[in-house]
């Protein structure tokens, strides 16, 4: 156990830092500290020593160095029992608690502007050398770097005035987790700023460093033989960090599946902000609507394909009432629900169904959310911009121009038709998908998949449109979205056939827009 009676505050996120302060000061701490955090606990009517003060040295180069002196490293790094002798003989008084973080590198080094000088005025040394002290020396020495640890560390205090090892042990742990990710920072952004690199390109690092905190074991991977775990980005988007309301535990598949269920639907609504509903099974939306109602767009969403529906994951961009609860507890067996939030009712209309994985996601994830995806690759890593677009200029090609209803459902269309895997191919009416062909080796199978979905679900193609995730590369696709009946077709264009292709639309009277932007999803 470690006992505080010295500790050293100096913090840039000064959150929680006073009410902390506060209550170590009652318990009779001696707190030291520098800058703005020692201004901002006098302000706060905390008793605190400026850093200069305890070492007699001042700060000096603009701040620059504060607390790199002997009798602050010394005090931290001196072994209870085994220095004591020395610390006496040259007035050292031990440090027993370090609470430090770091100033925003990330975040000042991705401001619009930022050039290298900048970039490096925001690169922290005083504070990665305090917090890997105090972490190498955690048999003594307590590190937080993290607000929420404030609290816990304050009620251990009050109980005991002393600090267990394996809380310290945990503490350092992500005290050098921290470091790590903060160094990781710095060299992926430093690396633009060296032009000339055969390996510099503008915006990809010349070595990559990515940070991750571990949420959970999960029950298996993909399959059973296959262990796994789930890992999250901090302040990051998306549903590794989702909140479980209720259900079972979460898979592997059902992680990835509620994520794109969910940036699915983030990006299905239309101008007018009504509600969407997007299913997902394996990786794919099976059945997407819009509708004024949330209810109605379930139940729609729902029609598209009510057998692959079985067992899916289910994403609202809104959130979740209790009359859409209700209408999936009666309609169908779900794996997960997700939602921005979960009313009161709509939990216990889903208590009904206690298997049933509900996940509130206060922020959509995926492409619109992020900056870069990563995808593994037998020994390395793939590394890209985000899709976030959507479209370039939508261009009419046919002779025949779409109606005002038949743009909006191509809008529709085109947005799910980006969360499907390629070769995608989407049929929309209404604000509702009517059949969803995906991951077929050739563009005119899924063509003639996606009407044999609709054909089974019983729903009416003549008058539908379709989106293509990619170019139509011959006309035959076409041909067989006409042959049911779609009316109009929504495609990046920019085959060596676009000529053929548009020459097929306007024989069959169907109007065509290119969008100059292809969403390949593998």
């Amino acid at each position: 156990m470690t006992t505080v009676a010295t500790a050293l505050v100096s913090v840039s996120d000064k959150r929680g830092m006073v009410e902390f302060c506060r209550g170590l000061a009652a318990l009779g701490v001696n707190i030291l500290s520098t800058g703005g955090s020692a201004r901002a606990l006098r302000d706060g009517g905390v008793a605190v020593t400026e850093v200069s003060a305890h070492t007699n040295f001042p700060e000096i180069m603009d701040g620059r160095v504060k607390t790199l002196h002997p009798k602050i490293h010394a005090g931290i790094l001196a072994r209870r029992g085994r220095d004591d002798a020395l610390l006496a003989e040259h007035g050292i008084t031990p440090i027993d608690l370090v609470a430090v973080n770091l100033y925003p590198f990330a975040r000042a080094a991705a401001e619009p502007g930022c050039d290298l000088q900048r970039a490096l005025e925001h690169i922290d040394i005083g504070g990665p050398a305090l917090l890997r002290a105090a972490a190498k020396n955690h048999r003594d020495v307590a590190v937080l770097v993290d607000a929420a640890d404030y609290e816990p560390v304050l009620a251990q205090l009050r109980r005991a005035r002393e600090i267990p090892a394996p809380m310290r042990f945990e503490l350092a742990l992500k005290a050098f987790a921290h470091t790590a990710g903060y160094d990781g920072a710095i060299a992926n952004r430093l690396g633009a700023f060296a032009p000339g690199s055969e390996n510099d390109d503008g915006d990809f690092p010349r070595n990559l460093h990515l940070q991750f905190r571990k949420v959970r074991n999960l029950r298996y991977g993909e399959n059973p033989h296959q262990a796994a775990a789930l890992y999250a980005a901090d302040d990051a988007a998306g549903a590794a960090n989702a909140a479980q309301l209720q259900g079972k535990e979460l898979s592997f598949n059902n992680i990835a599946d509620a994520d794109a269920a969910f940036a699915c639907a983030a990006q299905a609504t239309d101008d007018a902000g009504a509600h969407a509903c997007v299913i997902v099974k394996h990786a794919n939306p099976c059945g997407a609507a819009l509708a004024a109602r949330q209810e109605s767009a379930y139940e729609r969403a729902f029609a598209t394909d009510p057998e692959s529906a079985f067992g899916g994951i289910i994403a609202f961009n809104r959130p979740l009432g209790a009359a859409a609860a209700r209408a999936v507890v009666a309609q169908q067996f779900a794996e997960v629900i997700i939602a921005p939030s979960v009313s009161a009712e709509a939990r216990r209309e889903l208590a009904a169904k206690a298997d049933i994985r509900v996940l509130e996601c206060e922020t959509p994830g995926g492409p619109a959310d992020a900056d870069w995806e990563y995808r593994s690759a037998g020994g390395g890593l793939l590394m890209q911009h985000a899709d976030a677009a959507l479209c370039g200029d939508i261009k009419v090609v046919s002779a025949r121009a779409p109606g005002e209803a038949q743009m909006a459902d191509m809008h529709f269309a085109w947005r799910i038709a980006k969360y499907v895997k390629s070769n995608a191919i989407v049929y929309a009416a209404g604000g509702a998908t009517v059949g969803v062909g995906a991951g077929q080796m050739s563009r005119v199978n899924s063509a003639r998949l996606a009407a044999d979905n609709a054909r089974r679900a019983g729903l009416e193609l003549r008058g539908a449109v379709m989106a293509s995730d990619a170019f139509l590369p011959f006309r035959d696709g076409l041909d067989a979205a006409a042959e049911v009946g779609i009316a109009a077709v929504i495609q990046p264009g920019g085959s060596r056939r676009d000529h053929e292709v548009i020459e097929a639309a306007d024989r069959h009277g169907m109007a065509m827009v290119f969008t100059g932007m292809r969403h390949f999803r593998h």
